[in-house]
């Protein structure tokens, strides 16, 4: 970790104005997401979004929960067909 933490202090300019974006892109992929998919909950997601980068499956439960809005709304509301 200190290895880390050193190489990190090293780098130049150009490596944080690609690094600093490329990880908050990463970070808020979900709330993008949501606003694709899931409208509805997107303010929820986003809130949840923030601390849940700090966990790996905080962070796929939002992921998931972004691009599952508007399928689970579909199959919910298709009518079925009564025999």
């Amino acid at each position: 970790m200190e290895q880390l933490l050193q190489h990190l202090q090293q780098q130049n300019l150009l490596f944080w104005l690609w690094f600093a974006p490329l990880l908050l892109v990463s970070w808020f992929l979900p709330t993008l997401l949501a606003l694709f998919f899931n409208r509805k909950h997107l303010k929820l997601i986003a809130l949840a979004n923030i601390p849940a980068g700090l966990s790996v499956i905080a962070w796929g439960g939002c992921m998931v929960w972004a691009v599952t809005g508007k399928i689970w709304q579909k199959s919910s509301s298709a009518p079925t067909e009564s025999r």
